[in-house]
């Protein structure tokens, strides 16, 4: 992150100065010069300026947008959902009947909908209209059934291995069974979703795109951001734990590529630890640092889909809990889904920018991301840019914008938890107003505080928000 330093204008100089002032200087040039000297000895530990108080409130980053092409663009239904085999009772689902759920649900359309999670490893599918109809050999229910989920850990799950290239070729052959089937027939194929792409699991996915690649739709993985240990409230707001995504995207990326070169990816599946969250936590305003950055960090690097596990009421990740209340998360992901647009655009900021030391990797508490305004979103004109910025600093931020969004007219939709739990609280604030539902079959509607042009951009400790910047004319964003 690039920083701009603001500091008082120094004072005018005289022509004239008095002995006391040039003690003072004479003072300075000494200091000035032990310092260099001890630079030059071999001590480089950096001087703790950037922790006065004044510094950080003068503190101020310019942030520009290149508004002529997009960078990316992701797909419409980019964010999508997931609902776990644990729901279905009695062979249907009990959400249907609920008519506040339905709203919750339509609320975050367009999306893909997975039926998905570890319990459909032991789904079996069934003929319900012909039972007793045979295929002469195992059908697609066959493959369905024993290829869903991790196929990686099919050894510690069923007590046997599956190797890529076989995988392969049991899609090729799910693809060639499906076709026939008139309802089928135009049906997409998506897969393998594996796992975290360790060294095993790249072997396994390498395998299976050197056998299958050209064969499904879209290649899908599954992420993990901690492994059942436990989870403080601090660890949602560590850059080393946000920025492990970006490595898993790049390892799947480099294996897809190799084959199928401009080939879809999917993260099919996106969850805060391996048991399913974690209670308190996962269903807090805290767990939105790392759902808003991975949504952020997807797109910007090319993932045209992104599936939440889960909507509704499965461990402690998901959307809507058990009474049919909506989480932190859900209004984060309502109101990505009203501003965001499917085009990426690359963010520009300008200032001081910290120089990397050997072995120390640079992790950005600022991350701002940049896309077109929806369109779908009427109350804004194409060529509108929409940014989410997450601020994990202890101290708020100050942003000007610069370039072509100058002295613009700028909407805030600012998060913030409700409360006095604080980062654990599972209520959230737009701008100073709670969010909850009217009733059960209406949303609340979602209020910008306008922001007069030109005026710069105080973003509060802790905290995330968008920012529409309106009537901007980007070319990028006014054609679909």
């Amino acid at each position: 992150m690039r920083l701009l330093c603001a500091f008082p204008e120094a004072m005018s100089s005289s022509s004239s100065c008095p002995p006391s002032c040039l003690a003072l200087v004479a003072l300075f040039l000494a200091l000035l010069l032990h310092f260099s000297l001890s630079f030059h000895a071999g001590d480089r530990r950096p001087l703790p300026v950037d922790r006065a108080t004044g510094l950080k409130e003068k503190t101020l980053i310019l942030l520009d947008v290149s508004t002529k092409n997009p960078v990316r663009t992701v797909n419409e239904n980019f964010l999508s959902l997931q609902l776990d085999p644990s729901i279905i009772h009695d062979g249907w689902l009990d959400f249907l009947s609920s008519k506040r759920l339905v709203t919750l649900a339509r609320g975050l359309s367009p999306a893909f909908l997975r039926f998905g999670g570890k319990r459909t490893d032991f789904l079996q599918f069934q003929n319900l209209r012909n039972p007793a109809k045979s295929r002469g050999g195992p059908g697609p229910d066959y493959y369905l059934k024993n290829y869903e989920d991790e196929p990686n850990n099919y050894r510690s799950m069923h007590g046997r291995a599956v190797n890529g290239s076989q995988l392969g070729k049991d899609y090729i052959q799910l693809k060639s069974l499906l076709q026939p089937i008139r309802i089928y027939s135009r049906a997409s194929l998506y897969g393998p979703n594996i796992g975290r792409p360790r060294k095993n699991v790249i072997a396994l996915l390498d395998g299976f795109m050197k056998v299958a690649g050209s064969t499904v739709d879209a290649v899908t993985w599954q992420h993990c951001y901690i492994d059942g240990r436990v989870v403080k409230v601090m660890d949602f707001l560590k850059t080393r734990l946000l920025d492990t995504l970006s490595d898993q995207i790049r390892k799947i990326q480099k294996v897809v590529n190799t084959y199928t070169p401009g080939k879809k990816i999917w993260l099919e599946g996106v969850v805060t630890t391996s048991a399913g969250g974690t209670n308190n936590l996962s269903d807090s305003y805290a767990a939105g640092f790392l759902w808003l950055n991975t949504l952020g960090m997807l797109a910007n690097q090319g993932i045209d889909v992104v599936i939440r596990h889960s909507f509704f009421d499965h461990g402690y990740n998901h959307l809507v809990d058990q009474n049919f209340n909506p989480l932190p998360d859900y209004w984060l992901s309502l109101l990505y889904k009203r501003l965001i647009g499917p085009k990426v655009l690359a963010v520009h900021v300008a200032g001081l920018q910290r120089k990397p030391r050997p072995g120390r990797v640079i992790r950005d508490k600022l991350r701002i991301y940049a896309h077109c305004t929806n369109h779908h979103n009427h109350n804004y004109v194409r060529g509108s840019i929409t940014l989410f910025i997450i601020n994990l600093h202890r101290s708020r931020k100050k942003i000007k914008l610069a370039g072509t969004l100058r002295d613009k007219l700028v909407h805030q939709y600012l998060l913030q938890p409700y409360g006095q739990e604080g980062l654990k609280s599972k209520s959230v604030q737009l701008n100073g107003q709670l969010l909850v539902m009217v009733d059960d079959g209406t949303l609340p509607e979602l209020k910008p505080r306008p922001l007069r042009a030109g005026r710069t951009l105080v973003i509060p400790p802790v905290t995330m928000g968008f920012y529409v910047v309106k009537n901007v004319n980007a070319l990028a964003c006014r054609y679909r």
